[in-house]
C-alpha cells in the first residue's frame, strides 16, 4: 500500500481543533507553543476557545490549520517510531496546505512556516478592498464548462477565473465580485447542479491577489529553505518537484493561480499511490478522493484515536511509501 501525505487549506477550521491532541501528546503541546512563540501570538487559545469569527480570519486561519497538521504529524511519526520519508511517497496540500506539506517534508522550519502563512494570509487579504472581490462554488461542472462561464461573465477590466479545479463537478472560480455573480448564473445556463457565492473574505487564486504575489516573493527570499525529503505535488503544476528554489517560485505562482487539485490526485494515483492521508484538522481532501481517482481511498489523521489506528494499519500491513 502506497501512501501520499496531503494537507488540507483553509475553510476546514473549527474552534476547538487540536485541543485533543494537545491534551493527550506533549509533543503537540510543543508544536502550538513553538508557533505561538513564532507569531508573538497566543494562537492557541485562538484555536481552542475561539471566537469563531477572528480564527476564521485568513491571518490566523492559515498558520492555525498548519500547526494542526504539524502537530498530528509529529505525534505520529514519534508514537510510530518513522518518519515521514519512509511513509510517503509524495506530499502535497490544497493552497495554504502547500505551506504545511513543506514544513512536514523540511523544506522550511516550523517557526518560518507559521510567520510565512501570516504574512501570506495579510497579504491576501489586504490585496483586494473587503467586499470588492468574490468567490463561488460551481458544483456539476467540470473544468472547461467552468472556465468559460468564467470568461463570459467577466467585463471590461473585470477578473473572473477558475480558481480551485477541486474534484469532477467540483470547481470555484473567483474575481471581481459582479462578475463572480454573474458566473454563478451563468454557470447554471451551462448545467451546473448547484452555483453558490462561498462565504470568503478575499478572492484568491486570482489575477487580483497579484499584490500579494509581490509581497510572498519578498517574504520567501528572506527564510532557509531545503529540498523536500519528499517530492511535492505542486499546486500550480499538478507535478511533482523536489527543488527548493524551484518550489519558491511555485509558491509566488500560486496565490493567483489555480489550486490543481484533481489533476494532482491523479498525477500520485498514477504513480502507484493508493491511499491519501489527510493530516490535521479536515476530512475534505480525504472525503473527496473516491470522485476523482475511484482505485484510490481516503484516511483522516488528526485525532489521537485516529493516529493510533493508523499506526495499526501501517504496522499491521508492513506498509510504506
Amino acid at each position: 500500500m502506497t501512501h501520499a501525505f496531503v494537507f488540507p487549506g483553509q475553510g476546514s477550521q473549527a474552534v476547538g481543533m487540536g485541543r485533543e491532541l494537545a491534551e493527550a501528546f506533549p509533543l503537540a503541546r510543543d508544536v502550538f507553543a513553538e508557533v505561538d512563540a513564532a507569531l508573538g501570538q497566543n494562537l492557541t487559545h485562538l484555536m481552542f476557545e475561539g471566537p469563531e469569527d477572528e480564527l476564521t480570519l485568513t491571518e490566523n486561519a492559515q498558520p492555525a490549520l498548519m500547526a494542526v497538521s504539524m502537530a498530528a504529524l509529529r505525534v505520529l511519526e514519534d508514537e510510530a517510531g518513522i518518519g515521514l520519508a519512509d511513509m510517503a511517497r509524495f506530499v502535497a496540500g490544497h493552497s495554504l496546505g502547500e505551506y504545511s506539506a513543506l514544513a512536514a517534508a523540511g523544506s522550511f522550519s516550523l517557526a518560518d512556516t507559521a510567520r510565512l502563512l501570516k504574512t501570506r494570509g495579510r497579504a491576501m487579504q489586504g490585496a483586494v478592498p473587503v467586499g470588492a472581490g468574490g468567490m463561488a462554488a460551481l458544483l456539476g461542472l467540470d473544468l472547461e464548462p467552468a472556465r468559460e462561464a468564467a470568461a463570459e461573465a467577466a467585463r471590461g477590466d473585470e477578473v473572473c477565473a477558475a480558481a480551485n479545479d477541486n474534484a469532477p463537478g467540483q470547481v470555484v472560480v473567483s474575481g471581481s465580485r459582479a462578475a463572480v455573480e454573474r458566473a454563478v448564473e451563468i454557470a447554471k445556463t451551462k448545467g451546473a447542479r448547484r452555483a453558490v457565492m462561498l462565504s470568503v473574505s478575499a478572492p484568491f487564486h486570482c489575477a487580483l491577489m497579484a499584490p500579494a504575489a509581490e509581497v510572498m516573493a519578498e517574504a520567501l527570499e528572506t527564510v532557509a529553505m531545503h529540498d523536500p525529503k519528499v517530492p511535492l505535488v505542486a499546486n500550480v503544476t499538478a507535478a511533482p518537484v523536489t527543488d527548493a528554489a524551484e518550489i519558491r517560485q511555485l509558491l509566488v505562482k500560486q496565490v493567483t493561480g489555480m489550486v490543481r487539485w484533481r489533476e494532482s490526485v491523479l498525477y500520485m494515483g498514477e504513480q502507484g499511490v493508493t491511499t491519501l492521508v489527510e493530516m490535521g484538522a479536515s476530512k475534505v481532501l480525504s472525503s473527496m478522493v473516491r470522485r476523482i481517482d475511484r482505485e484510490m481511498s481516503g484516511v483522516s489523521v488528526g485525532l489521537p484515536a485516529e493516529i493510533e489506528a493508523f499506526i495499526a494499519h501501517i504496522q499491521g500491513t508492513g506498509a510504506d511509501a
